[in-house]
């Protein structure tokens, strides 16, 4: 079965950008705002424990997570093809 590279690169930055937005409004909730240096932070430039990094953070994770998501079903195809020529 082949993956729809597109569709899965969608879902992929969809689940990503809102968890990340959804976790960090979690934190902001229980612990409130924080300008401490985090290890995504320092991926994603701009993005904070902040109302406003929550959003910078989103629009990041969305790339990043659809680029990721792209990249896998890719491969996953590529390696299936592979796999089916072989077997036939």
């Amino acid at each position: 079965m082949r993956l729809n590279i597109k569709a899965f690169g969608l879902t992929c930055g969809l689940f990503w950008g809102f968890g990340l937005f959804l976790l960090t409004w979690w934190i902001i909730a229980f612990e409130g705002p924080s300008a401490d240096p985090t290890f995504i932070g320092r991926i994603y430039r701009g993005y904070s424990l902040s109302p406003t990094g929550s959003f910078v953070g989103l629009i990041w994770a969305l790339l990043d997570g659809f680029i990721g998501g792209v990249i896998f079903a890719w491969l996953y195809n590529l390696i299936i093809g592979r796999i089916a020529t072989k077997a036939a």
